[in-house]
């Protein structure tokens, strides 16, 4: 039976043949009951896709096999901590457990520095890098409040 270390060991195995195919140097692969369900790699430059981070890729991988938005019961093996995003889809996918190698240190060394975002996040809109406005709250509102009468919506 393979060990948590043995997958972690190939999302940083993908994570190195990633970068040798033109992408970044991350990986992720998701285990459910023991059997691998996805494994890829990072595809930002390769599609142009700034969201294609190896772990929502896998995510997105997983979901389609298992047919299933919920992945409660799967585990994620990323070769380095989750960004912000990585990290609120892992949590949205309902994964179980999150197993990383490198750390958030350890990307920013490497060009991968995503402490501005967790900065940016804790602070007001008024004050974000990032020009936010909101408007039409009141009508967006009525949407959810036909979403909150709905009878027949599949809760996620």
């Amino acid at each position: 039976m393979k060990k948590d270390s043995d997958f972690l060991k190939q999302a940083i195995e993908i994570s190195a043949e990633n970068i040798k195919k033109g992408g970044g140097p991350f990986g992720a692969v998701i285990v459910k009951d023991g059997e691998i369900i996805a494994a890829t790699g990072n595809s930002v430059t390769n599609t142009n896709d700034p969201t294609a981070h190896a772990e929502v890729n896998a995510i997105r991988l997983a979901a389609k096999k298992l047919n299933t938005f919920d992945l409660s019961g799967c585990e994620i093996y990323s070769s380095c901590e989750p960004c912000p995003m990585c990290l609120g889809a892992i949590y949205w996918a309902r994964l179980d457990k999150l197993h990383f190698a490198a750390n958030k240190t350890d990307a920013k060394d490497a060009g991968f520095d995503d402490e501005f975002i967790y900065r940016e996040i804790d602070l007001p809109f008024e004050k974000r890098s990032l020009k936010t406005v909101q408007l039409l709250q009141d009508e967006a509102k009525k949407v959810f409040n036909k979403w909150i009468d709905m009878e027949n919506k599949t809760e996620y």
